[in-house]
């Protein structure tokens, strides 16, 4: 006998929408310091666990627990929470710069500054990141100069990229930071194919790919993990689960499946997941992972758990889609202040210190900014050259190229 009951499809829906209550009750966090810490060279399958779990550090009194704890010096701390602190301090000012029309796109990384800032501690100088649009803290954490960021974003007359990138598409070979692509999912393929030409040429130095939850459903994302399973490139995969994709949440792109890092297994990629407002944390995970990658056996999946604070993008108001108080009420807190508790807990930093270093650094962006504008705006100052479309194109300029940019003037 045929079914003759109607078909149904689910539609997986986020626990708040707008109007209601944050509730984060189904969010199991793991006691810090509990999870385990195997060998690096240890065989996929059996770490399995850690792809369930989640690797914390720090605890809710800003003490630093378990095998992952360690890997950090105070000083080197201390210039991390400098790092974060400066990337958060950038990201306002930037954003009043796009309110006042000096520049047309920008996004924040409000909530996520620790993922990006803590890894870049772990690779050396040399490595590729082949990035999204919310890793500047790769750029700070590396020693990128602010005012060249800046120039970038107002596309003025000093903009390295010569205004052929959208804000805050950065792109710096010297600070090995590939440019950046709006159609994501790309640096994942890319990533996985310079670790190969790494290995390839007999090269030490390893690549790491960034996506995003949402990302994880498109078909680069699942072609680079065969890729990097099958010949074991030297590259760290990471997914940054900040819980929404746009206006999606993160249930959407992951489906049926348990975690993010879960879908690790099916490729036989060693699989984790961080607490992503745990700066220790992810600095002692990216550690385990580039000495994986260095030491010839493969690729390993993180996934890194925080939380998008701000809209998507200037272009979003996530007030149409979320509850208004739900970054508030995210269960793993904010990374600068986490960082700094345990700072003050070991004696190395107090309220005192953080204020003056919030007015320094507060001077430090302002001057970079008053740098930047001197260079042009969207509304003022001056501007790229339209001769520059027709440079850096190819080695030898074609003549048919040749021949537009005469009768255009330049």
């Amino acid at each position: 006998m045929s079914n003759s009951v109607p078909l149904t499809l689910h539609v997986p829906e986020p626990g708040c929408r707008p109007g209601d209550t944050p509730d984060f009750s189904g969010f199991e966090v793991p006691v810090a310091g509990e999870t385990r810490r195997p060998d690096p060279l240890t065989a996929p399958e059996d770490i399995r666990d850690l792809a369930f779990s989640i690797v914390r550090v720090l605890d809710d009194d800003g003490e630093a627990k378990g095998p992952w704890a360690g890997t950090f010096e105070k000083e080197a701390l201390l210039d991390g929470l400098r790092h974060m602190m400066t990337l958060r301090t950038f990201d306002d000012r930037m954003l009043r710069a796009q309110r006042q029309g000096k520049t047309s796109f920008y996004m924040q990384h409000l909530g996520e500054e620790a993922v990006a800032c803590a890894f870049r501690l772990a690779l050396r100088d040399g490595d590729m990141h082949f990035p999204t649009y919310r890793q500047a803290g790769l750029l700070i954490a590396g020693g990128y100069p602010l005012t060249t960021m800046m120039n970038q974003i107002y596309s003025n007359a000093a903009d390295p990229i010569k205004g052929r990138q959208m804000p805050i598409f950065y792109s710096a070979k010297d600070h090995g930071f590939f440019s950046l692509s709006g159609n994501l999912g790309t640096q994942f393929v890319q990533a996985v194919g310079w670790g190969m030409a790494s290995a390839i040429s007999g090269d030490t130095k390893i690549a790491a790919a960034w996506i995003g939850d949402g990302s994880t459903a498109e078909t680069d994302f699942h072609s680079a993990m065969v890729f990097a399973s099958t010949y074991k490139a030297p590259v760290i995969l990471n997914i940054v689960n900040n819980q929404w994709a746009i206006s999606t949440f993160q249930g959407i792109a992951r489906g049926n499946a348990t975690t993010f890092a879960a879908r690790g297994h099916g490729f036989g990629i060693p699989a984790i997941r961080v607490d992503g407002n745990d700066y220790l944390a992810v600095h002692a995970v990216a550690r385990w992972a580039a000495e994986r990658a260095r030491s010839g056996h493969g690729s390993t999946l993180i996934e890194h758990v925080t939380y998008r604070s701000g809209g998507h993008s200037t272009s979003d108001d996530p007030s149409a889609y979320r509850a208004k108080e739900e970054g508030h009420s995210w269960p793993l807190g904010d990374p600068i202040e986490r960082l700094k508790a345990h700072l003050i807990s070991i004696d190395a930093w107090s309220d005192d210190r953080h204020k003056q270093a919030e007015a320094e650094i507060q001077d430090e962006v302002r001057f970079a900014q008053k740098e930047a504008e001197a260079n042009g705006t969207l509304i003022s100052g001056p501007a790229p050259s339209p001769r520059d479309m027709f440079e850096d194109v190819y080695a030898e300029m074609p003549p048919h190229l040749r021949a537009q940019r005469q009768e255009a003037g330049f």
